[in-house]
């Protein structure tokens, strides 16, 4: 069982994040209970032998707690990636609190790997206190990338060869612009790999990875644990820059970059809804 250890505050009801019913789709399940701001010790079901520490607090954004998808994805990288991150530049989309890539970090990392985790505005402290958390200043940074915005200068200069994104799927007007974003990083450097992680929620979510399997090589990648998570409406994917896609290194460590016989596709499944 995945350990996670609380230690919570009080989070008062003004930091609430305020949710415009306007915006909302039809078919959205109701929203989970959010966390109180508090420290928590994670470690990827024993793939860490020191648990991360991660501070969540949701008044600056739903992004300042752990969602599904970003510990799936977490546990898949140190499982079957650690010694391709040894050396890696890794970017950390939507990345809240920076749980991914702290795992990472944290994990796979060695002295030569490099990290930038990326947010909005409002979550750039918060990624800066997991940072200092977890003592790897010397070798991860938090930085503002709005998606669909150009580049920060520091993404442009280090060129990321691995690009982390959990839970980004969770509001469609936003989807042309995390689109956009992905491109301009595959643009940048045409020999990276996006490991994408989300939880199916509503319809339109589907409509995203049909927009990427336009746009990149996309592939459903092998998890021993899909099984498992797939029955929670969470899928794994990796996307590459279509000429990249034949050489690629990085993705299915079975060996086969195509789903095993009788691998579900995300459709139809339901679970609780997220606000980001």
């Amino acid at each position: 069982m995945q350990t996670i250890l609380l230690s919570s505050g009080v989070m008062s009801q003004e930091g609430s994040p305020v949710l415009n019913p306007v915006l909302i789709s039809e078919d959205l399940t109701p929203l989970p209970s959010l966390k109180a701001a508090g420290d928590a010790r994670i470690d990827f079901d024993g793939q860490l032998s020191e648990p991360l520490r991660y501070h969540e607090d949701v008044r600056t954004g739903c992004g300042g707690q752990t969602w599904p998808a970003g510990l799936v994805l977490g546990k898949h990288m140190l499982r079957y990636h650690r010694s391709e991150m040894r050396d890696a530049r890794i970017l950390e989309l939507g990345a809240g609190g920076g749980l991914v890539g702290l795992a990472v970090a944290l994990g796979c990392g060695g002295s030569s790997s490099r990290l930038l985790v990326t947010d909005q505005q409002q979550m750039l402290e918060l990624m800066k206190t997991n940072i200092r958390l977890n003592h790897i200043e010397n070798r991860a940074k938090a930085l503002i990338l709005n998606w669909g915005e150009q580049l920060p200068e520091d993404v442009v200069t280090q060129k990321p060869n691995v690009i982390l994104a959990a839970e980004c799927v969770y509001f469609e007007p936003a989807f042309p612009l995390l689109m956009q974003t992905l491109k301009d990083l595959l643009i940048l450097n045409n020999d990276a790999t996006v490991f994408f992680c989300f939880k199916k929620r509503r319809r339109a979510d589907l409509q995203f990875i049909k927009m990427a399997k336009k746009a990149f090589h996309v592939v459903e990648i092998f998890d021993e644990d899909r099984p498992v998570f797939q029955r929670q409406a969470l899928f794994l994917f990796t996307f590459r820059s279509r000429k990249d896609s034949v050489n690629s290194s990085l993705g299915d460590k079975s060996g086969n970059d195509q789903p095993s016989a009788g691998t579900a596709t995300p459709s139809g499944a339901k679970g609780a809804a997220d606000c980001g």
